[in-house]
């Protein structure tokens, strides 16, 4: 299956694309940067993984993507606080973001699962 594919993938470009909207007005240079580089790492690590060729290199791009959703979180909550982002539209990222890091938790399970699946088939009994 091609990443274009996954749903995870898609909602995470969607929410991408959102923060990038949502912060076009936003003033300080510093903030904005980091707000949509977490959230556009997010796609582009499930992206990287899935065209990487061992289910290990797979699973660290997924982290990977995880790790981001966790920052991303951070950054909506304090863009909130401080007035830098609308709180509603902000705490609705939150809760799609969030959404978003138990499907990849669930996938890395997933993927983990397979691994010790193929190693058994490889133990000599």
């Amino acid at each position: 299956m091609r990443f274009e594919q996954l749903d995870v993938w898609k909602r995470a470009s969607r929410l991408s694309c959102e923060i990038y909207r949502l912060t076009e007005s936003v003033s300080n240079w510093g903030f904005k940067d980091q707000i949509t580089r977490s959230g556009l790492s997010v796609p582009s690590n499930i992206a990287e993984g899935e065209e990487r060729e061992t289910l290990k290199e797979k699973i660290r791009f997924l982290y990977y993507a995880k790790g981001s959703l966790g920052e991303l979180v951070t950054q909506l909550y304090i863009g909130a606080e401080i007035n830098y982002l609308d709180k509603q539209i902000a705490m609705s990222m939150v809760k799609e973001a969030k959404e978003l890091a138990k499907i990849l938790g669930a996938l890395i399970k997933q993927k983990q699962a397979q691994i010790k699946e193929d190693n058994a088939d490889y133990t000599i009994d």
